[in-house]
């Protein structure tokens, strides 16, 4: 439903009212000029047919049998678990941070990077903006992008899945990494605990967007600063799995980005969840002054 308000609002029509303030309009105005590439609407594609195609897997019946096992070596019954619910929580669990990292780290390091290499910049600063007011239109546009992708995501899983098992029975949650079960057999509670994680995931993935926003402030194409944020983000989760960083593991981006999963817990922790989500907060900022540091330092006339 997000991501629908969001594009009713960049595609609406009318003529602002001249007493609406610009800031609004411009932010409109590069959503528009975001969503007009194609690449922004790639990752849309690539996650229909991965959750196609995970869908078919969970029909299998080997598939079924494992997670009949799993389920009833915790005590649960497998009829009332095996749901709509439990799938959507497994496609966004799986499929977040290695397929949507490639499709937000391309949207966001060509934002900037993109507009420079087409000489765009150019003719924008030929208008009296100042250069952290356009950063910071590009960096809302976005952002908003990023948290509307994770519920698109959350809700055409949970559409596939209805129509795959049916929309009855409750949600189990399973993740050994974060240490982290849950059972909900109230189809409301896990839909709204979903609910909660998505917007959870779509915090996370923001600081993803950061770093790859930060590089593209930088003199270099956006082929590289995409390159360079998956780099990162690959490498801080290969370091990670290491066991003797297994005592350093909070000082790391992507566990403190895997946080959204203490939001499907039986019993919510809110100052550990409080903690990464600040933690994540303050990286954003420095992030982005990083790059308008960066940004602001370059010579676009000559």
């Amino acid at each position: 439903m997000l991501p629908l308000i969001l594009m009713l609002w960049v595609y609406g029509y009318g003529t602002p009212a001249p007493t609406r303030m610009l800031f609004p309009e411009q932010l409109r105005g590069e959503l528009r000029k975001l969503f007009a590439r194609p690449r922004t609407w790639m990752g849309y594609g690539a996650f229909l047919i991965m959750e196609a195609l995970i869908l078919f897997v969970y029909k299998l019946e080997r598939s079924q049998n494992h997670m009949r096992g799993l389920m009833e070596r915790n005590g649960l019954e497998f009829g009332t678990y095996y749901s709509s619910l439990t799938i959507t929580f497994t496609i966004m669990l799986l499929s977040m941070f290695l397929l949507g990292s490639i499709y937000f780290a391309l949207v966001a390091g060509d934002i900037v990077a993109k507009e420079n290499e087409d000489g765009n910049l150019r003719m924008v600063f030929a208008r009296p903006v100042s250069r952290l007011r356009l950063l910071l239109v590009k960096y809302i546009a976005v952002s908003l992008y990023t948290f509307s992708f994770v519920f698109f995501v959350g809700v055409s899983g949970y559409l596939m899945a209805v129509a795959a098992v049916g929309w009855e029975g409750g949600l189990f949650v399973m993740e050994p990494k974060m240490k982290v079960f849950a059972a909900y057999p109230d189809w409301w509670e896990g839909a709204s605990r979903l609910a909660l994680s998505a917007a959870g995931i779509g915090l996370s993935m923001i600081t993803l967007s950061s770093i790859a926003f930060m590089f593209s402030c930088f003199k270099i194409k956006p082929a590289a600063a995409t390159i360079i944020t998956l780099t990162i983000l690959f490498v801080d989760m290969i370091l990670q799995g290491f066991p003797f960083f297994k005592p350093y593991e909070s000082y790391f981006v992507t566990w403190r980005m895997s946080a959204w999963v203490f939001l499907m817990e039986q019993h919510l922790s809110w100052p550990k969840i409080i903690e990464s989500y600040a933690f994540l907060a303050g990286l954003n900022v420095s992030l982005f002054t990083f790059g308008w540091f960066a940004f602001q330092t370059r010579d676009f006339k000559t």
